[in-house]
């Protein structure tokens, strides 16, 4: 479901209603009469939906973490709030850009719209931007033919959907100027070959058992998940479009499993 437009068309129904009885309803009815239901009701509501929506459109917008692809940085259950505008200003629905702000940077967040499926909204990390060569071979990133440093910080253990136990390496990397932990799972290959599809761009990417090679085009990004074996990301979809730039997630709001988590910020 679209909540957005579903938010739009309650506005536009409620606005039209309350317009329509300021403009003529209200000077028909005689002087001491209450006011109809189907006039008290969606006047009542409208201004709450009014402030909802550009809240939601142009400021911030709460989302639910459904999988783990983005452990051990964020967790299944973690509410958390995203920033719209930060990455310029765009028109609700249609998703247009009307203006430039920031562009995405490595390392960040982001929530955007899946490029095989607009209707859903994914999240994970930024670490490829316009013009960057991507390699990820043996568990080792490389940005423009460095390697990007990884230090050892224990292990991690989780239950992943089904019960499946999972022991990972936990490591910590840093991207940009945003450390963070990333999930290693020594036994599964870089990237699971059966799983990369055929794409836009996809003659830009050369992979094999030993990992994949990608050049990032103008106006795209590459993303991966902080759980790197246990995410679907840029190395099977590939890239993520500006037009699919949904924001940037800065804030743990609510988690009913985990009440310390509340008021985390995203790094």
């Amino acid at each position: 479901m679209n909540f957005a437009l579903v938010m739009f068309l309650l506005l536009v129904f409620t606005g039209a209603i309350w317009l329509l009885d300021r403009l003529v309803l209200s000077k028909r009815r005689e002087q001491g009469l209450p006011e109809p239901w189907w006039i008290e009701y969606p006047k009542s509501f409208f201004p709450v939906i009014l402030i909802v929506f550009l809240l939601r459109s142009f400021l911030v917008e709460p989302f639910k973490i459904p999988s783990g692809s983005m452990l051990p940085t964020l967790l299944v259950g973690d509410f958390i709030l995203v920033n719209k505008f930060t990455y310029g200003i765009r028109l609700p629905i249609v998703n247009i850009k009307l203006s430039d702000i920031n562009r995405p940077q490595r390392g960040e967040v982001m929530v955007f719209r899946y490029p095989e499926n607009p209707s859903l909204d994914y999240i994970k990390r930024v670490v490829g931007l316009p013009g960057d060569k991507i390699e990820y071979r043996n568990k080792r990133l490389r940005i423009n033919g460095e390697e990007v440093r990884l230090a050892p910080d224990g292990e991690y253990n989780y239950v992943e959907t089904g019960l499946n136990f999972v022991a990972a390496q936990r490591f910590m990397e840093q991207l940009g100027g945003h450390p963070h932990a990333i999930l290693v799972q020594r036994e599964v290959p870089s990237v699971q070959l059966g799983g990369v599809r055929v794409f836009p761009f996809r003659d830009n990417c050369a992979c094999n058992d030993a990992g994949f090679s990608c050049t990032v085009p103008q106006g795209h990004y590459f993303l991966m998940g902080d759980n790197r074996d246990s995410s679907s990301d840029s190395r099977y979809w590939g890239f993520v479009p500006d037009a699919n730039i949904v924001g940037k997630a800065f804030l743990i709001w609510w988690n009913f499993d985990n009440f310390k988590r509340i008021g985390q910020s995203i790094k």
